[in-house]
């Protein structure tokens, strides 16, 4: 289950899938050094986006492949 403790880096070593959920929230900096030190909660707010709305959406991805 994705939290928005997590970082973005942390999300990816559970599923690479989730890369393009991640690039529809405007975060197209997977690789950059903030993507492993920030969490989910502080990279949505640098980019202008809900939060709330990015964890639903991955953990649905998440669930929908039985992870």
């Amino acid at each position: 289950m994705v939290t928005k403790q997590m970082s973005i880096g942390e999300v990816l070593r559970l599923d690479k899938g989730t890369a393009p959920i991640f690039m529809n929230y405007g975060m197209h900096c997977l690789g950059c050094p903030h993507a492993t030190a920030e969490s989910l909660e502080q990279a949505a707010m640098v980019h202008g986006c809900d939060v709330d709305a990015l964890v639903k959406a991955l953990n649905e991805y998440l669930d929908g492949k039985g992870n």
